[in-house]
């Protein structure tokens, strides 16, 4: 069946079969050297607008997240920062883990692709294998999505992700009896993880505006449905969340018609404060990286 391996025996020491299966472990880094760099539109934004803010309140924001992660019963592991990597704290763009083990991803920008020394090194002392290595071109996690075992969207921007580093992995997972969609979008917007998130089974948050007209009818022959949000909510990160499985949803307090939107669909919403994050161009889902997950 697509979605897991063959055998018992092939079981990798984590597994991810979709977005919004229960989040059982997952990796994030600490932002003790997190700061604004000009290498994205919305931290361009922040940094003409504002001063950067204090060390000691990226810190509050991200134990914010930390703490309602462990209260949905999550494991939280940590990857360890480095002084010369700001932007190590995205932990969703480095690796993106598949029924099969995780795929190191081959980050665009030359500011983030020293991550990669640390995620192998990370791996390795967890006795996890990778299952494949990208190779062609540029892929980030922000560009990937698992909406559910057997089913994946690959954004391409020609930035982040361009159209050689989502077919190798498209090739991958069809291989494994999938199917893969491949998603163009503006550069402008990052990840398509700005346009597109998985809240639940058959529910998504989708920027119809931004978004090709293709892949919504796509998603909806899929029996996937969504709640529709705009440009400026795009560029808040308000569409930028985490599944947490059974119900439940990690969604930046800051996004409040979102969030009001999530919960009328019997949702539980987790809504820490990440607005320093979203100026810098990552929300929840962003900030995570799913590292085990049950279920579907």
């Amino acid at each position: 069946m697509p979605g897991t391996p063959a055998h018992r025996d092939d079981m990798p020491r984590f597994a991810v079969a979709s977005e919004t299966g229960r989040l059982r472990e997952l990796l994030v880094c600490p932002p003790d050297h997190y700061r604004w760099i000009p290498t994205n539109a919305v931290a361009r934004r922040s940094l003409a607008s504002a001063g950067p803010p204090p060390q000691a309140a990226f810190a509050a924001q991200h134990d914010e997240l930390v703490a309602a992660l462990a209260e949905a019963g999550a494991t939280v592991r940590t990857l360890p920062p480095a002084p010369h990597l700001p932007y190590m704290v995205y932990t969703r763009d480095q690796a993106v883990v598949t029924p099969w083990g995780p795929v190191l991803c081959q980050l665009e920008r030359p500011q983030r692709r020293g991550e990669y020394a640390a995620v192998l090194d990370w791996h390795a002392a967890q006795e996890s294998a990778f299952w494949r290595k990208s190779s062609a071109g540029t892929l980030e996690g922000g560009d990937i999505h698992l909406i559910r075992p057997g089913l994946a969207a690959i954004g391409v921007s020609g930035g982040r992700t361009d159209e050689a580093g989502a077919a190798q992995l498209a090739a991958w997972l069809e291989a494994e009896g999938w199917e893969c969609r491949v998603v163009p979008f503006d550069e402008h917007f990052l990840h398509l993880d700005l346009l597109f998130c998985m809240a639940a089974p058959g529910l998504a948050l989708a920027c119809e505006e931004a978004l090709d007209d293709a892949f919504l009818a796509w998603l909806r022959d899929r029996g996937i449905r969504w709640i529709p949000f705009g440009y400026a909510e795009a560029m808040a990160l308000a569409g930028n969340i985490l599944a947490l499985g059974e119900g439940r949803v990690v969604s930046s307090r800051g996004s409040t018609r979102i969030n009001a939107a999530l919960r009328a669909e019997g949702l539980v919403v987790l809504d820490p404060d990440l607005s320093l994050f979203a100026a810098g161009g990552g929300g929840p889902h962003c900030l995570t990286c799913p590292l085990l997950r049950e279920g579907q």
